[in-house]
């Protein structure tokens, strides 16, 4: 698999509009509700990170408006003013329902599309403090650096006018960045450009990090990827929104990577997480990452998040955030969302729960300790 099919599963994560609203929020800074209400606009709102944000900013007494096509559960938040239409202001009533509205902030969780991204900006511009948009790490060119910042080179596209992902989804990373920059040059000081990786926790609808805790509960031998030591990024959508209030009230700009936890993680750490939360003693058979690459396992197939930690993708999960948390981004115990994670997919019913979406089926899973345990005894 290419680099940009990865680039498109981290979209799939930064960027999802798959689940409805994530509960349990916490105030991301102070106690109670914010000093200074603000007025903020939601282009999106009730997909995963949406409604998420919508929780999160509600609890501290701000006034929400959302703005969508209204297809995505539209029975969510019944009492939050909502705005219909498209992002696309050539179609249908566009952009209209946001004429002449005046906001304190925005927050795009929904562009994908330079001309489109432009079309807001440019219309809120006059009306508008700052401009809040949800991009992806996948705007950097490259995943090979550890600890790279937020000033590692960006991703760019053969044809600036372009408006499918392509084939492969090899546009994903440029299209993001080239978002950025429409919002960058319409609201100059006025941008904040989050760029997140993987966003996990309840509501998670992709099952793609609850994968790993209830394949574990299920007990039995299993199949960790790679090794221990490799390195693994993610953040609890709840720490996100919770942030991205923060960010809002602080009215803090720039660019920023939004990846965690504070601190590095592991994937040992995550599997000692899934023990703790499940209370099994499941084995756990390292097959390292070489073996996986070589039999089509990368992190983008079947098996989820994880990436091998050496060459093109050394630093995919090494993105550094001292940025972020320098601007307030509190991330709490990965163990917390593991549980919250779990939790939330045995929530759902049962037919949904048969047919989870990431992960390796029980046929791959064995296939793939089989011909890890012949390679054994080959060396043996």
């Amino acid at each position: 698999m290419s680099t940009s099919r990865r680039q498109f599963l981290q979209y799939l994560l930064a960027a999802s509009a798959l689940t409805a609203c994530a509960p349990g929020m916490r105030a991301s800074s102070g106690e109670g509700r914010a000093s200074s209400k603000k007025k903020i606009l939601v282009l999106g709102g009730t997909g995963f990170l949406g409604p998420a944000f919508v929780t999160a900013a509600q609890a501290r007494g701000h006034s929400l408006t959302l703005f969508n096509r209204g297809k995505t559960r539209p029975h969510l938040f019944p009492d939050t003013e909502k705005l219909q239409g498209d992002r696309d202001p050539n179609k249908g009533e566009g952009l209209k329902a946001l004429a002449g509205r005046s906001f304190d902030a925005v927050l795009d969780t929904s562009g994908y599309y330079p001309r489109m991204v432009r079309a807001s900006a440019e219309l809120l511009a006059p009306n508008v403090g700052q401009y809040v948009f949800i991009s992806s790490v996948s705007a950097y060119a490259k995943n090979d650096t550890p600890h790279a910042d937020e000033t590692a080179a960006t991703a760019t596209l053969a044809d600036p006018t372009v408006e499918t992902m392509g084939k492969n989804y090899e546009n994903f990373g440029g299209l993001k960045r080239a978002c950025e920059e429409a919002v960058e040059k319409t609201l100059p000081g006025r941008a904040t450009l989050v760029r997140p990786g993987y966003i996990v926790g309840p509501e998670d609808g992709s099952d793609r990090y609850s994968y790993f805790p209830r394949r574990f509960e299920q007990g039995g031998e299993m199949l960790a990827p790679g090794s221990p030591s490799d390195p693994l990024q993610i953040i609890d959508v709840r720490d996100l929104a919770e942030w991205l209030v923060l960010m809002i009230e602080n009215n803090t700009t720039g660019t920023f990577n939004a990846v965690g936890p504070e601190k590095p993680w592991s994937m040992g750490e995550m599997f000692a997480a899934c023990r703790e939360v499940t209370g099994k003693d499941t084995k756990l058979t390292w097959v390292p990452g070489e073996f996986l690459l070589k039999n089509g396992e990368d992190g983008e197939g079947d098996l989820p998040i994880w990436a091998p930690a050496f060459g093109a993708y050394a630093g995919m999960h090494l993105r550094s955030n001292a940025r972020a948390v320098r601007a307030g981004l509190k991330l709490r115990s990965p163990v917390i969302t593991t549980r919250d994670a779990l939790a939330w997919f045995k929530s759902q019913p049962q037919e949904r729960r048969d047919k989870p979406r990431a992960g390796l089926s029980p046929e791959r899973e064995a296939e793939l300790l089989s011909l890890w345990a012949k390679v054994q005894g080959q060396q043996g």
